[in-house]
């Protein structure tokens, strides 16, 4: 069954995509033609600073970049009457695998970015902007500077801002390619120059955070998102996407636009805006063109890697901030789905997964750092030939103990390595043992410690395996 959205699919004019398809788009000049700026020129002479964080916390926006917190409670969390200096950080790292709607946001429309962006400075009193942009995004980055050089030329950057008073530097810094640095504690080690080990909270980022001074982050596609509620009201905003739940008083909403990222499986991958709370099925047959070659799904991921997986049968899910979680996924994450077809093997994708998150562990949390690794290490003998049907309830008992939410590390990233491990055997479980049994004929059943596989060569160690 569909979900009940104010504005249907075929209904919704897309703002935040608006000017993707424009011929130099990503100037400002065909952006001032379409009315850029005006919002923010408006807005500096008719309202204050606290009015917009009222304004942005009414309207419920969540956060774009995967955790869906509140935007204007973060903003809230800012000391009233500190000083300065006061940061604004962009998160633009965009390393979640699957994700790459905030890469096609920059490169195409890099004005409507900077111009959510000094409107959040302002409502924030941010003097300062970071935006920490991917390395491996070389257009995203030379788009943004151009727009940024742009922007300082016609006075939306710099000092006394359109003679409002209001002042405001912004600077890119590139990232070295580390997915733990999409933590927001981390990204600010990093863009202080050091390891991006995620800091221990409290302080939060808002009292305490980049150079030790009141700091907010924000994903690319969220300070987007404040630019069309300024310019268009929290009515229209809160007229998109999916109501809070009455039952749920835990539950804000899932309100606005959102870019959608489609990509696996599919017969047109792509960059799609829409409501939030479309279904996955409407993502992929709708905007996709169905799952290729005329295939069934096997599954989908729903928003980015570490959400987990949904099965076929569970592709009605809404698309939105809590619908996912109600089929054991970890959230929406980055609204980014992968689609899996029929013939996909479900070892190859947990494979995959362990090997990235082993990978981009930042070795700071001992649960982390062992547990992604020994999971890929049974992962690995078990897509080796040398499974036993007791490896996947090992498997999920390093994934049910690891993670922010069994309390064991300090950032979020071992729970994104949990869940694909915890969705792919208990939703194909009966795949996992079929290829066990398969592909380790004499050993399947074994229950004692084995040796374990050195990284990639077939071979085995000195040391086991349990």
């Amino acid at each position: 069954m569909a979900p009940d959205r104010g504005v249907t699919v075929a209904q919704y004019e897309p703002v935040l995509s608006a000017n993707f398809h424009k011929p130099d788009g990503h100037t400002l000049a065909v952006y001032q033609a379409g009315g850029g700026y005006d919002t923010l020129r408006k807005t500096l002479k008719e309202k204050s600073p606290k009015e917009i964080v009222e304004l942005v916390r009414a309207s419920n926006l969540r956060g774009r970049g995967g955790a869906g917190f509140p935007t204007g409670l973060k903003w809230s969390f800012l000391p009233e009457n500190h000083p300065g200096p006061i940061y604004l950080c962009v998160n633009a790292d965009e390393s979640e695998p699957g994700t790459f709607v905030n890469r096609v946001q920059m490169e195409r429309d890099p004005h409507q970015v900077l111009e959510g962006i000094i409107l959040s400075g302002y409502a924030t009193r941010a003097g300062t902007a970071y935006i920490y942009l991917r390395y491996e995004y070389p257009l995203c980055f030379k788009r943004l500077q151009q727009a940024i050089d742009e922007a300082y030329a016609a006075g939306y950057l710099g000092k006394n801002i359109l003679g409002s008073g209001y002042s405001l530097d912004v600077y890119i810094h590139r990232g070295a390619a580390a997915y733990v640095c999409g933590e927001e504690t981390g990204l600010i080690e990093s863009i202080e120059g050091r390891r991006a080990w995620p800091r221990i909270k409290p302080p939060f980022p808002a009292v305490e955070g980049l150079f030790r001074k009141p700091t907010v982050v924000n994903n690319v596609e969220t300070l987007s998102c404040v630019k069309h509620i300024v310019e268009r009201g929290v009515d229209w905003f809160k007229s998109l996407g999916t109501p809070a739940d009455p039952n749920d008083p835990r539950d804000p909403g899932s309100y606005g636009p959102k870019l959608y990222g489609l990509s696996g499986h599919v017969s047109r991958p792509g960059c799609y805006e829409a409501p939030l709370g479309l279904t996955a099925r409407e993502l992929i047959d709708e905007f996709g063109g169905g799952v290729w070659g005329g295939r069934k799904p096997k599954a989908v991921v729903p928003g980015g890697l570490s959400t987990g997986v949904m099965s076929a049968d569970e592709l009605d899910t809404p698309l939105d901030f809590s619908a996912p979680m109600k089929v054991d996924c970890l959230g929406l994450g980055t609204g980014c789905a992968v689609v899996l077809d029929e013939t996909y093997s479900m070892v190859d994708f947990l494979l995959g997964s362990c090997r990235f998150f082993a990978h981009e562990s930042c070795g700071q949390c001992t649960p982390c750092r062992e547990g992604t690794h020994w999971a890929l290490q049974m992962v690995r003998r078990i897509k080796a030939g040398h499974g036993r049907l007791t490896d996947l309830d090992l498997l999920l008992e390093i994934a049910d103990n690891i993670g922010i939410l069994p309390g064991t590390t300090i950032c979020g990233l071992a729970d994104g390595a949990a869940w694909p491990i915890k969705n792919a055997i208990r939703k194909f479980r009966g795949e996992f043992e079929d290829y066990i049994r398969r592909t380790n004929a004499g050993g399947w059943m074994v229950t004692e410690p084995v040796p374990a596989l050195e990284a990639d060569s077939g071979q085995w160690t000195v040391g086991s395996c349990q």
